[in-house]
């Protein structure tokens, strides 16, 4: 049976590469919320020898992944699926970036990880900003976080009180930093849930990357890269060699954890603070 690899978001940036890497070796199915915005992607990826079908399927919708997985498995066994489905404070409204991010995640993980086949992965896009919630704030939301593996539909319905004494031009960031802060956290218990049918499940945490997300970042992107370890932004194909290999059995000890790639930003401004 054909071997299949699922990306979502996988129309442009790092999710186009990542499609590109684990196409090789396997049939793709790149997914976007319109299909025609896919055209250029399919092309481009069929040029480079990738058997690839495109799906429309907007993440935040249960059906919709869904009608993914359910497309997916009939081409073969889906033996890999990268989540890079998401948007930011700079493409989207707050509402828009929790039912995304947060409850993209959600789906996502709950919908493929009964369809991925034993030794198959899932790794969900997280970002460097999880790691910009302070620690008390970031413990304090642990008991809404809970809240959606029991009832992700209330969890997703109390989120907007998290941003509710914010700012409104910081409420779009804030609403950023919790999802992703959230996707790390969902990430280990999807791990501990689906590593019973030998499924892996972590995170991937990007620093700046010059991708048309990235770039909307403008300035104040360009100096949290610059302060960096390395003092640059990533390009996409830098972290879709590590998403790719993270989804190859090449990892297949790896799972519950989130893996951060983001040029020493993190470590340069923890050693910073002390």
């Amino acid at each position: 049976m054909d071997k299949v690899c699922v990306v979502t978001g996988g129309g442009s940036g790092m999710g186009f590469e990542v499609a590109k890497l684990l196409g090789k070796d396997a049939t793709a199915v790149i997914s976007g919320r319109s299909a025609e915005r896919l055209e250029g992607a399919v092309a481009e990826l069929a040029a480079c020898g990738v058997d690839v079908h495109p799906f429309a399927c907007d993440v935040s919708d249960r059906a919709s992944v869904e009608k993914l997985a359910e497309f997916s498995a009939s081409l073969g066994e889906v033996m890999a699926v990268v989540n890079a489905a998401g948007v930011s404070a700079m493409m989207a409204a707050p509402e828009k970036i929790f039912a995304i991010n947060a409850g993209g995640t959600i789906n996502v993980d709950e919908v493929f990880g009964e369809v991925v086949t034993e030794g198959g992965s899932i790794v969900n896009v997280s970002s460097l900003g999880a790691y910009m919630l302070p620690a008390d704030q970031a413990q304090g939301l642990e008991q809404l976080y809970a809240l959606a593996v029991q009832d992700a539909a209330s969890f997703l319905g109390a989120l907007p009180m998290t941003i509710a004494e914010a700012p409104a031009e910081y409420a779009g960031h804030a609403a950023y930093t919790i999802t992703k802060n959230f996707v790390v956290w969902y990430t280990k218990r999807a791990a501990l849930k689906f590593g019973k049918r030998g499924v892996r499940v972590l995170s991937v945490s990007p620093g700046l990357v010059l991708t048309e997300m990235g770039k909307m970042e403008g300035e104040a992107g360009a100096q949290v890269a610059a302060g960096s370890a390395l003092g640059r932004a990533a390009q996409p194909e830098e972290l879709a060699r590590v998403m790719a290999f993270l989804a190859s059995p090449e990892a297949s000890y790896v799972t519950g954890v989130d893996v951060l790639v983001d040029g020493g930003t993190v470590a340069a401004m923890q050693c910073a603070a002390k």
